[in-house]
């Protein structure tokens, strides 16, 4: 959609809701009530952050703006994001600032629902960081618990640099670390108790069969119980020997006993070093996996910006196309009416020049007849003058005539 439209249509529904005299509660603004940030798009390309916080901050504070710009050659794109301190101020900027003019050029503002701050890159000035980082808003004084509340209630959340997020990650890694083997150890010192309460488990299979080397008699005993052994004496010495194999044989199995326990134990160990080395891989894996997905996501969000500022780019030069054709054809139908209007002044012209002619002929006609007849009149004058001088001539004639008719009878 052209923009100049969208522009148009806020400015209707702000006329609308004004007419109808609509509740703050049930109108369109309310859909944006969870979002600080507004667009701005349209104004010329030599407006910096400063000009657009002078302009903006009018109708409230100002915390943080972001102003896109070539990542080639840094120039301004024509739009940018400002957050306000306010969420209220948001409503006062696009009713009032929506289909402004600035420098000639008609700009639009619109409200911003899920804005998402761009992500740091290394590329990024010092001063852009401190600007995403802590806002270009005064750090006022600590004001009593109200004012405290009402900045908590609209409270921007800034994004993190990176390092506070990998700090983290590390600090819950140990914490599971030590929580895991916390409930090893709680197992492990269960597992006795549970099994004076429990019935008993099944007896363990029997113990391989253990040979057991048979000492050889030495001849001395016999020779010294033969000489100085009391009577019953050599009956003492078997017992004795008797137990000395038994307690050999007790002493034995105790210490298989207790190399089967240790070699359990060693079994038990290792099965559940095994179990945390699964467990640890597996959570490494899906860390892995979540890092993959993250990171997956955030392509897709910087293609999806990348193509919206595409579409951005491609609509402005189809504006600038649009422009430039109108401009072309309001030349050419200037040139139009121009090439009309010569055409007018020499019809004219040639119409003057005709009625001239007209006069001229006329006027020429005119005077032919003019003189036409003067040498009519001329001639007719010529005429008469010639007819009385011949009839004064006639006169004459007769008058001599008579005259001599009279004279003739004198003479006779």
């Amino acid at each position: 959609m052209n923009p100049l439209t969208k522009v148009k249509l806020i400015n209707e529904l702000n006329e609308r809701e004004a007419d109808l005299g609509v509740n703050e509660s049930v109108s369109w603004h309310t859909e944006y009530k969870d979002s600080a940030w507004i667009f701005v798009g349209g104004f010329p390309y030599e407006l910096t952050e400063g000009d657009l916080i002078c302009v903006f901050s009018q109708y409230g504070e100002i915390v943080n703006i972001n102003l896109v710009r070539d990542k080639k050659t840094g120039k301004s794109k024509g739009f940018c994001f400002v957050c306000y301190e306010d969420q209220r101020s948001t409503i006062l900027a696009v009713d009032n600032f929506n289909g402004i003019k600035i420098k000639g050029r008609t700009i639009r503002v619109d409200h911003v629902k899920d804005y998402r701050p761009p992500k740091d890159t290394e590329d990024i000035d010092d001063v852009t960081k401190h600007l995403r980082e802590e806002g270009c808003a005064p750090k006022a004084k600590e004001s009593s618990s109200s004012s405290s509340e009402e900045d908590e209630q609209y409270a921007v959340p800034v994004k993190k640099p990176k390092k506070d997020k990998k700090e983290k990650k590390k600090k819950k890694k140990e914490k599971k670390e030590k929580k895991k083997a916390e409930k090893e150890k709680e197992r492990g010192s269960r597992a006795p108790r549970s099994s004076s309460s429990s019935p008993p488990p099944p007896p363990p299979p029997p113990p391989p069969p253990v040979r057991v080397k048979q000492e050889r008699e030495d001849a001395a005993y016999d020779k010294y119980n033969q000489r100085a052994a009391p009577p019953g004496g050599q009956q003492n010495g078997q017992r004795a020997r008797d137990n000395e194999r038994l307690r050999g044989e007790e002493d034995r199995r105790k210490e298989t006993d207790r190399d089967r326990e240790e070699d359990r134990r060693r079994n038990r160990d290792r099965e559940g070093d095994r179990r945390r080395e699964t467990d640890r891989e597996y959570e490494r894996k899906r860390e892995t996996d979540r890092d993959r997905d993250g990171d997956r996501r955030r392509e897709t969000d910087r293609d999806s910006n990348r193509r919206r500022e595409t579409d951005r780019d491609s609509d402005r030069r189809r504006e600038m196309e649009r422009d430039s054709d109108r401009r072309r054809e309001t030349e050419r139908d200037s040139d139009r009416r121009r090439e009309t209007e010569r055409d007018s002044d020499r019809r004219r012209e040639t119409e003057r020049d005709s009625d001239r002619r007209r006069d001229t002929d006329r006027e020429r006609d005119g005077d032919r007849r003019r003189q036409t007849d003067r040498d009519d009149d001329r001639r007719r004058d010529t005429d008469r003058d010639d007819d009385r001088r011949r009839d004064t001539d006639r006169d004459n004639d007769r008058r001599r005539e008579t005259d001599r008719d009279r004279d003739r009878p004198r003479k006779h």
